[in-house]
């Protein structure tokens, strides 16, 4: 099971890296925020996994999904 998520969290690193489409790459970001969250769960660590959870996903990726939004208005109106 760990190993599976271990090569999931390789695999979404390198997705996330080469992909040239800046929204799916915050959507795999999440993705990747939430397989470390099973990740520390798996390894009793329950406080790092809803830290994680809160800030590295739903923070992180909000705040990074808005500021595309941002930029992308502000492209279009040019």
């Amino acid at each position: 099971m760990v190993l599976s998520i271990f090569i999931t969290l390789i695999i979404l690193a390198v997705l996330i890296v080469s992909n040239k489409d800046l929204p799916h790459s915050v959507i795999l970001f999440m993705g990747f925020g939430l397989a470390s969250v099973i990740l520390f769960f798996i390894f009793s660590a329950p406080d790092v996994a809803l830290t994680e959870a809160v800030i590295g996903t739903g923070i992180s990726g909000v705040v990074l999904l808005v500021t595309l939004l941002q930029i992308q208005r502000k492209e279009l109106n040019k």
